[in-house]
């Protein structure tokens, strides 16, 4: 069994069980992004997170010890993703790297965002004109050093 096998055994009782991420992150007490990348294979687990996820989607005590276990990072299959709505990431930071590096350089310096100090939020928000998707990221800022 691989990590990746595990993923799929949780999507597949998730739909069965009729779950929502909302749902199991509660189970974790953590928030449903964290969780569902946890769920979807791009974060490590406690043994105590594992066993609540274990026992939540029916998984086997070897997808339980692998749930702990430090995953390859980075869900993407291909260079250019083909998934219509992650592709819309893709063409967002095709569009507006430039525009979200230059902002954060010009507000903080020579440095990055974290994406391991890092929360993300993502809500629906009522719009008249349909309803509009409200995600919010964010990351520690870490400067680079000299030495």
């Amino acid at each position: 069994m691989t990590r990746e096998d595990v993923t799929d055994l949780i999507y597949s009782a998730k739909v069965q069980k009729g779950l929502k991420w909302a749902d199991v992150a509660k189970k974790l007490k953590l928030s449903k992004e964290w969780t569902t990348a946890a769920c979807m294979g791009q974060m490590t687990l406690t043994k105590a997170q594992a066993l609540v996820i274990g026992k939540t989607f029916d998984l086997p005590a070897e997808a339980v010890a692998l749930l702990q276990v430090v995953p390859y990072k980075g869900s993407l299959r291909s260079s250019v993703p083909t998934d219509p709505l992650i592709y819309r990431w893709y063409e967002i930071v095709s569009v507006y790297g430039t525009t979200i590096k230059e902002l954060i350089h010009e507000e903080f310096g020579d440095g990055i965002m974290s994406a391991i100090d890092f929360s993300m939020d993502i809500k629906r928000e009522p719009d008249p004109k349909g309803d509009r998707v409200n995600v919010v990221l964010s990351g520690k800022f870490l400067p680079y050093k000299s030495y």
